[in-house]
């Protein structure tokens, strides 16, 4: 298949491999190579190579992500070894500490030529926080593990800030805006495979479960290192528009508020997704509303959560890509309607004690973890689709810097549980995500737009 010359500072697009042309056509039929004006010509033309490589690095990343799950992972293995008081901290410190420090890393990132180096740079420094954490596991107890823990924590969640603001403008750059939803997604369903494989090892009895978690943690290491080496493969051409001056922190955020200020969708996007975190944060409290007064239900928690984890990324990722392709206001709409049927359907198994039902918790995880699939998927895909050419990053850390906040003061819902019991905490979660599903309807159909 020919290709247009390219410009002079890249080398002539070669032949795309007939293995990469034909998964590219199966997985993304509607992303043409000519489907987006804005996209750079260089990049058009090697599309299908791009989408491989996209592909192959988000799967890996995602199964990293599953392999050292705060909520789940990490929060086992400190509690076995004797460093409980410190698993209330994992998931403020992974979650806040990849989302406030954008505020201030957007200016930098977005004065490189090509973001890619930003993203791959990341991964590796995820993959070695991993590969600390493996290491302090097994050397260390108690008090000692659990601030190894948290300092490799810190770390990785700053590295996981960087590749966070980059990427969005990486895939902006890189992918048709048609084919966008459809690569992420069937990254998801991909990695999806092998995070089932490590649950239902966690759930075999062939092993001990902590040298099994231990080599998940050794084996995310792997994957995060292979992610940043693989994405370095992508043809990003370099941007040809000015370089953005240096700015002090304060005009930094003058700008922010006047964004917001200014930006009416900007603003119903945010709310919408503020509103959504009721998907992420109800899972742990679902578990301990089915635990309440049984033991061994954390230990058997771990793969169950996991297994739900990966069948609903499986199930689900590549029909969230799809659909968010279409329009990522409705993925962001249904998912938040779903997220609040499941939780109300909690409540009822919960009041008519179907709960404890072989099966029956299962199912509702499965169902909640399938609605922040669609949360994650249509919110990522809807910014990429909405932000102005040259301001996807500045919108990325904006949006993700508010969200930051929001889930520090999400914090207090533990407090409600303490209080009220879990039921109260999943009730205000499906008020949210049923707040957020009327939110989205003011949302714009950004694919249908060309900026």
């Amino acid at each position: 298949m020919p290709h247009s010359s390219s410009p002079p500072d890249l080398k002539p697009a070669p032949l795309a491999p007939p293995l990469a042309e034909r998964l590219y056509h199966w997985l993304s039929p509607t992303a043409r190579k000519d489907a987006d004006s804005a996209l750079p010509e260089a990049a058009r033309a090697r599309q299908p190579q791009n989408f491989v490589i996209h592909l192959s690095a988000l799967g890996l990343n995602k199964i990293a992500d599953t392999l050292i799950n705060p909520k789940l992972v990490l929060s086992w293995l400190l509690t076995v070894a004797g460093a409980s008081g410190f698993v209330g901290l994992l998931v403020p410190v992974r979650e806040a500490g990849s989302l406030l420090p954008q505020l201030f890393i957007a200016g930098p990132i977005n004065r490189l030529s090509q973001r890619k180096w930003a993203w791959s740079a990341g991964a590796l420094v995820e993959g070695a926080c991993a590969l600390g954490i493996a290491i302090a596991a097994l050397s260390l107890q108690g008090a000692a593990l659990g601030w190894a823990v948290i300092g490799l924590l810190t770390l990785l969640a700053l590295a996981r800030s960087v590749c966070s603001v980059a990427y969005k403008d990486v895939l902006a750059r890189t992918i048709a805006k048609q084919g966008r939803g459809s690569v992420t997604g069937a990254a998801g369903s991909l990695a999806a495979i092998g995070a089932l494989i490590f649950a239902l090892l966690l759930l075999s009895g062939i092993a001990d479960r902590e040298p099994l978690v231990i080599g998940g943690l050794i084996g995310a290491g792997i994957a995060w290192i292979g992610a940043g080496i693989v994405l370095s493969r992508l043809t990003e051409p370099p941007r040809t528009d000015p370089k953005p001056a240096r700015e002090s922190w304060r005009a930094m955020a003058r700008a922010y508020l006047g964004a917001l200020r200014e930006d009416h969708q900007l603003r119903i996007f945010i709310r919408t997704r503020a509103l959504l975190i009721g998907t992420a944060l109800a899972p742990p409290y679902m578990l301990a509303l089915f635990a309440r007064g049984d033991e061994g239900a954390h230990a058997s928690g771990l793969g169950l959560l996991l297994i739900g984890a990966a069948a609903a990324e499986f199930a689900s990722g590549y029909v969230w890509g799809r659909l968010a392709d279409h329009s990522s206001r409705r993925v962001m709409q249904g998912a938040g309607a779903l997220g609040c049927l499941c939780l109300v359907l909690t409540l009822l198994a919960q009041a008519m004690g179907w709960l404890s039902l072989p099966g029956v918790l299962a199912g509702l995880i499965f169902l909640i973890l399938i609605a922040h699939n669609g949360v994650r998927l249509g919110r990522s895909i809807h910014l990429v689709d909405m932000a102005p050419e040259g301001q996807r990053t500045f919108y990325t850390s904006l949006s993700n810097t508010v969200i930051g906040a929001i889930l520090l003061g999400a914090s207090v819902l533990s407090l409600l549980a303490q209080f009220w019991g879990e039921g109260a905490v999943l009730a205000v979660l499906a008020l949210m995500t049923l707040a957020a599903s009327l939110s989205a309807l003011g949302l714009e159909e950004v694919q249908q737009q060309r900026h």
